[in-house]
């Protein structure tokens, strides 16, 4: 059967539904999205998912065209239409441009936001956690406002194929000698016991998963900065690892070719995953 997805106040089959070739999404790529993780049918922090997709709307001009209160009922009854009693963890990908118009560049006014969301099956990243993954490094080509989760995707796209080519998972970035982000991740490093990861602004996007991480740093003793991390320690770093709602935690082994230190899975690692794990648990428990 195909999935359901939500379109335009509707909840329809995906193969039925359909949007205007004149959307300014498909055109210039004029609009945000949000990869929501759903854990046990539960979707997991949406409050700050919805913050994240308000602050980027906010910086292309556009009104949430949802509540939040809204929000939480439609992506609840797609979840609700998508569960998989074998699998019910599911990723929610939701999406939302200015809407069709006459191709003008400009920002037309009083336009009806198209308003997309579907759910897939969660990918477990187990297996590839348990033996590390392989990393490359690429000047980031993106444009100023990493900030923003735009689906003008092309250049992280391009990127993340360089690493693929070459039989690793990701891209990470490298400008003007410091590490912003990966191409679809966010990164930290671990150098003598403490946990380091890039300030939030404009060069990368405020990772879900990544403000997760720090919060359980703090919460644990577990010593974190959130500071530059230049190339060369990137490159001597004893663990290196990358974020997202759907990777999780990854830890890097190899970078460019090479071993990150022991080229195994390092223990700030194996700390933080369990302490991952545990929250997730805690709110599977929770109801949450």
């Amino acid at each position: 059967m195909s999935p359901i997805v939500y379109l335009n106040g509707k909840f329809l089959p995906l193969d039925q539904a359909r949007v205007p070739v004149l959307d300014r999404g498909f055109i210039f790529g004029d609009g945000v999205y949000e990869v929501i993780p759903v854990y046990g049918g539960r979707l997991f922090r949406l409050a700050q998912h919805l913050q994240r997709l308000d602050q980027s709307l906010a910086g292309i001009r556009l009104t949430n065209p949802l509540t939040h209160a809204q929000w939480q009922d439609v992506l609840a009854e797609l979840v609700r239409c998508n569960t998989d009693a074998g699998n019910p963890d599911q990723s929610i990908y939701l999406q939302i441009t200015r809407g069709a118009a006459k191709r003008d560049f400009g920002l037309p006014k009083d336009l009806q936001p198209t308003v997309f969301a579907m759910s897939n099956p969660m990918p477990a990243p187990a297996a590839q956690a348990a033996q590390g993954v392989a990393a490359i490094t690429r000047p980031d080509i993106r444009w100023q406002y990493c900030h923003i989760k735009a689906i003008t995707l092309l250049a992280a796209n391009l990127l993340r194929q360089e690493a693929l080519d070459q039989g690793a998972v990701e891209a990470i970035l490298i400008r003007d000698g410091e590490v912003t982000e990966g191409a679809a991740s966010n990164v930290f490093i671990v150098k003598n016991n403490v946990l380091i990861t890039p300030p939030t602004g404009p060069k990368l996007l405020p990772g879900i998963t990544r403000d997760l991480i720090v919060e359980l740093a703090a919460a644990h003793g577990i010593a974190c900065e959130e500071r530059t991390i230049t190339e060369q320690e990137l490159r001597d770093a004893d663990e290196v690892w990358l974020t997202s709602s759907t990777k999780e935690i990854l830890p890097v082994t190899r970078l460019d070719g090479r071993p990150v230190a022991q080229g195994t899975p390092g223990p700030m690692w194996q700390r933080m995953i369990a302490l991952y794990q545990d929250y997730k648990r805690t709110l599977r428990d929770a109801n949450v």
